[in-house]
């Protein structure tokens, strides 16, 4: 069989699975299972991937394939077999070999008779899983505990289990020519702009690749091509399911990729980045406290250091009763270098505390924060505001609940520095308008990225900026609803 030439079954059971075995590797890849049997005295076979069928099930299926009589597989072998023998829930018929190696590397197993033209599919997959965990990244005080995992029939369940509604749609899709990884498309009908999930289908299914071996951040990449320089995250991701169901009430699109625990939320606005679900385990005034506190921690780890710097580099800046911001010994390393290096160094702790096992990352962090940056500022290689303001730079970032938001800051915020050494306050100034004009012109999906302030939305804007309590934020934004066709077509 041609790569690319569709070849339906044939009535010789011996000739199918000659066919079958040579496309799936059967004597080489030892996972791949042939069992011949004979139902009615008639030649059959079972294919199927070891490891990926439930043996009970299974064995099941071939009691109730064993009891079948020669009458009834002579007068119609698939009607009486799928109608009268097979119990199984999950029961289907299809013609093309193409379509057979695609359900059988799927899970599924394959049934098939000789002289029929049609297989069986009978799905008695056992998924391999983890149970569901809280995530590490998305804790809370109070809340459920459960998490997204790697199977995608198990998080479809951990979101049906929240919306109970008959408008709750999840579509299957298959991405990647050869991987064929399921991607579902997860909206509620009468609530999603269907411009919305119209041009989230046509993506998806635009996607031309061999496979999506890193699952989510491949399809991200995908669908936000046009924007691929753009550091700034245009999707949120979740792996908690009150969360993602909390979006999908509000209009918004999920998208679950088979094999990761990430669930992709489109569209976002910058403002989706900072919340948390913290806020809303809390009464509303503790809520909003919280909101305000991690905003502003936000905001002072993207400014502070070029802002401090862009102070005390500037003579005559500051008034004489703040002189005592500046530093006292420069050191032997210029003020913006040492900012560079302890950003960089900080980044290089980061990714080493992620390859070191857990018992001794604890014992790594440690070394990091008191050894080397101690014996830096005795040395005169740091002074120690640096480390002070890089310190509080980078507790802002992990006090940020979006991890990719807070990479993308810590990204931008290294050439706010090299304009602050270069130019100083006017850098600082030129390299902050430059960065609000990215944040202006940034679109997710047709959604303006600083909305509800731009363009500006009162409803949105008392929604942001307060933790409202629940009889009184019980709308959908407004944004979402008024979405037109240009808005979610290619203008992205």
């Amino acid at each position: 069989m041609k790569e690319g030439e569709w070849m339906e079954l044939n009535k010789n059971l011996d000739e199918n699975l000659k066919i079958l075995e040579k496309q799936l590797g059967v004597g080489i890849s030892f996972d791949v299972v042939v069992r011949k049997i004979s139902i009615g005295s008639k030649k059959a076979a079972l294919i199927f991937i070891n490891g990926m069928v439930d043996n009970l099930a299974l064995v099941e299926v071939l009691e109730e394939l064993m009891v079948s009589t020669k009458e009834e597989i002579c007068l119609d072998v698939l009607e009486k077999v799928l109608i009268k023998r097979l119990n199984h829930p999950q029961v289907q018929k299809v013609k093309r070999i193409e379509d057979l190696i695609q359900q059988v590397l799927c899970g599924p197993t394959a049934l098939l008779i000789d002289g029929c033209t049609e297989a069986i599919i009978v799905d008695a997959r056992s998924f391999p899983a983890r149970s569901p965990q809280e995530p590490d990244i998305e804790k809370v005080s109070r809340g459920s505990r459960d998490g997204f995992v790697e199977t995608l029939v198990f998080n479809t369940v951990l979101l049906r289990r929240r919306i109970r509604d008959p408008k709750l749609r999840i579509e299957v899709l298959k991405v990647g020519q050869r991987t064929q990884g399921d991607v579902a498309l997860v909206y509620i009908e009468d609530i999603t702009n269907q411009n919305l999930v119209k041009n989230m289908r046509q993506r998806i299914k635009e996607i031309k690749v061999d496979g999506i071996a890193m699952a989510e951040k491949t399809l991200e990449e995908y669908l936000t091509r046009k924007k691929i320089w753009n550091p700034l995250p245009l999707i949120r991701y979740t792996e908690r399911p009150d969360v993602a169901a909390e979006h999908l009430l509000e209009g918004n699109v999920l998208i679950m990729v088979d094999n990761s625990p990430s669930v992709i939320i489109a569209p976002v606005t910058f403002f989706h980045h900072i919340q948390h679900a913290e806020e809303y385990r809390q009464n509303p005034i503790t809520g909003t406290y919280f909101r305000w506190v991690r905003t502003l921690g936000i905001l002072l780890s993207f400014l502070l250091p070029a802002f401090w710097l862009a102070l005390v580099t500037t003579k005559g800046l500051l008034p004489e009763s703040l002189e005592f911001i500046g530093p006292n010994k420069v050191g032997h390393v210029p003020l913006a270098v040492q900012f560079i290096l302890a950003e960089m160094g900080i980044d290089m702790f980061r990714m080493a505390t992620i390859h070191t096992p857990s018992p001794l990352a604890t014992a790594l962090g440690f070394i990091g924060t008191f050894m080397l940056g101690d014996v830096a500022i005795k040395v005169g290689l740091f002074a120690p505001e640096t480390i002070l303001y890089v310190a509080l730079a980078t507790a802002g970032s992990f006090a940020t609940p979006s991890y990719e938001l807070g990479l993308a800051l810590r990204v931008l915020r290294i050439p706010l520095l090299f304009l602050v050494a270069f130019f100083k306050i006017w850098g600082f100034i030129a390299g902050c308008l430059l960065i609000f004009f990215l944040f202006v012109t940034t679109k997710s999906f047709g959604i303006p990225y600083l909305w509800p302030f731009l363009p500006f939305n009162f409803r949105g804007f008392l929604a942001v900026i307060f933790r409202l309590p629940s009889p009184l934020e019980s709308f959908r934004p407004a944004i979402l609803k008024t979405q037109d066709k240009d808005q979610t077509g290619e203008k992205n």
